[in-house]
């Protein structure tokens, strides 16, 4: 089974790069199937205090995967929480990563950056990708592309 077949069913499911899956809120049976598949980290980028249909962190870490969670909320939508996101993705090099919130709006903003930074797209084709993912919001997709911007490498400089 790969990422995306375990992920079936889940809102916006999708899997934009080989090492990373996303969506929106998946159940307990994704999470087994997600950890049958390979993956080893759970993004999660809802606030803890969003209604939960059960205790995903505990659910994570009995299945033996890492639960990370960076919480993307109005106030939160700053350059640190980018920079928390991208640490995960950047630090778990090959290990299978499922990045979620609720809908997947979020995670399409937050992969902007990602994929303009480390995976050189242009802005309209990072824009479609994350789109494609879940992006819906026009706020959530200014502040990944804002985080892109201005931290793209100065001419004559090495990317990330």
């Amino acid at each position: 089974m790969t990422p995306s077949e375990a992920i079936q069913g889940v809102v916006n499911a999708c899997q934009p790069l080989p090492t990373i899956t996303t969506g929106g809120q998946p159940t307990p049976e994704h999470l087994a199937a997600l950890h049958e598949a390979g993956v080893g980290i759970v993004l999660d980028l809802r606030d803890p205090r969003e209604v939960r249909p059960f205790n995903e962190p505990a659910a994570v870490q009995s299945l033996g995967m890492e639960y990370i969670n960076v919480p993307v909320t109005p106030i939160t939508m700053n350059d640190e929480t980018l920079d928390r996101v991208l640490g995960v993705l950047r630090s778990a090099g090959d290990k299978p990563v499922f990045l979620h919130c609720g809908s997947a709006n979020r995670v399409g903003g937050a992969l902007i950056p990602y994929l303009m930074l480390d995976y050189g797209l242009e802005e309209e084709d990072a824009v479609q990708q994350a789109m494609r993912i879940g992006l819906r919001a026009p706020d959530v997709m200014e502040w990944g592309l804002g985080y892109a911007r201005s931290h793209r490498p100065k001419a004559g400089s090495e990317a990330p």
